[in-house]
């Protein structure tokens, strides 16, 4: 296996965003992509990530590959990749995965290899009937409002509207967005279709704003949310996130 990235920012930020939820993570490397699905240890996000082999100027992988490592190593290397750099990973006979950082100096990190027990992790089959298409900035904004107040957000789709509501014991933020050409809303029927997550998770998935400006949001009644950055022909990363459901 040899891969060679000489846009290192689409590797370099998708794995500084993903750590922040989970540790340590299997790869699965195809011939067409590097692809993750992993929960977090509280097992309230699942991450799915795929960069795809279009993204790298060399891309010799003979058979697919399972590699586990530990993610805030692996993303302490790769924070040492300058935007320049060429990023080249390979694996090394002594089951470790070589990365090489070349531009003005030549740099090369061993990673190891660890065995991780856990069972291959299914993308669950959803269905929502409220979607939001928008600039990955404008949703920052919103959840950083919320944060403010609460440590939860509802988020509630009607047709034409998509209001972020956040409640503390004294204060209260409301953030109403109105579908027009940047913002894209679609809702099934007529009904107010209203969810509430964590701000604490969503602080860590709006970071894929980094990779994309334009983030879509599927959700439905008291059900996980699914937050989606993609860049056509390299990268796509995708959260999960169980709902807050309050008991009566």
């Amino acid at each position: 296996m040899k891969l060679t990235l000489v846009e290192p920012k689409y590797l370099k930020d998708s794995i500084a965003i993903i750590s922040e939820l989970v540790s340590e993570a299997r790869f699965k490397i195809t011939s067409d992509a590097i692809e993750l699905v992993a929960m977090d240890p509280a097992n309230v996000s699942m991450v799915v990530f795929k960069l795809l082999s279009s993204t790298f100027t060399e891309y010799d992988v003979k058979e697919p590959i399972d590699l586990a490592i530990n993610l805030n190593n692996f993303k302490q290397f790769l924070k040492r990749a300058k935007p320049n750099d060429v990023v080249t990973l390979s694996l090394e006979k002594d089951n470790k995965l070589k990365i090489v950082l070349k531009g003005t100096s030549k740099r090369t990190f061993s990673l190891p290899i660890i065995d991780l027990e856990e069972k291959e992790q299914k993308i669950p089959d959803l269905s929502f009937p409220a979607s939001v298409q928008m600039d990955s900035s404008v949703l920052n904004e919103c959840i950083e409002d919320a944060d403010i107040v609460a440590d939860s957000v509802n988020f509630i789709a009607s047709p034409n509207k998509f209001t972020l509501l956040a409640e503390g014991d004294l204060s209260h933020v409301k953030v109403e967005l109105e579908s027009n050409d940047e913002i894209k809303i679609n809702v099934e029927g007529n009904e107010e279709i209203r969810s509430k997550y964590s701000l604490e998770y969503l602080k860590k998935m709006i970071g894929g704003s980094k990779l994309s400006e334009k983030v879509s949001i599927y959700f439905n009644k008291d059900y996980p949310l699914k937050l989606e950055y993609k860049v056509v022909d390299r990268v796509q990363l995708m959260f999960i996130l169980a709902p807050r459901v309050e008991n009566d």
